[in-house]
């Protein structure tokens, strides 16, 4: 992946939405939601943003596209209406999670021919996928403990999606990606 930048942004968004959320974890429902807002649209914009860059090296820029597309749709309804009940905060955490989750595994599979490791992404792909199941599932958790959920998921993800965004940063570094031999052992 050229754009390795776009992982390490996308962990470190999700690192320090995780450490914010743990640091704090009796914050009111409206401070977790406006932190929200802000890690789903730094998040969206991000991959926008790296989409476009991609886009010329690539067929797979469209995933990115629509998984920014997702994070930005959710963090500006976030901010507009913001007295939504917990229940939509909820519900929209769990989408956002599950449709990440589909987006992470859609960029492995195409980036599974390029580089050695990919298999992060796609445990970075589970994980989302369970939480938002899991969130989705018991929505009557109470605020405290989907708290404590939201930011271990948040550092999970930062840390899987930091270790991808090095790797691919070594592949680009070491030339691999200028040769068409397929996988690169990193």
């Amino acid at each position: 992946m050229r754009s390795w930048w776009v992982l390490a942004l996308r962990g470190l968004a999700a690192l320090a939405f995780g450490a914010i959320t743990l640091a704090w974890p009796g914050v009111t429902v409206l401070s977790l939601l406006m932190v929200f807002a802000a890690y789903a649209l730094l998040g969206g914009g991000v991959s926008v943003v790296g989409a476009f860059s991609n886009r010329k090296h690539g067929g797979d820029w469209w995933a990115l596209l629509l998984l920014g597309i997702c994070g930005l749709a959710v963090g500006i309804l976030t901010i507009v209406y913001p007295l939504l009940t917990t229940f939509a905060l909820i519900v929209m955490i769990g989408v956002n999670a599950l449709v990440s989750g589909v987006f992470d595994i859609v960029l492995a599979i195409r980036l599974r021919k390029v580089i050695h490791g990919e298999w992060l992404l796609v445990l970075n792909a589970v994980i989302s996928i369970l939480f938002g199941i899991l969130i989705l599932v018991f929505p009557a958790a109470g605020t405290f403990a989907l708290v404590w959920m939201i930011g271990v998921y948040a550092l999970l993800t930062g840390i899987l999606l930091l270790t991808l965004a090095w790797r691919a940063y070594k592949l680009k570094k070491d030339g691999a990606f200028g040769s068409h031999s397929g996988r690169s052992a990193a």
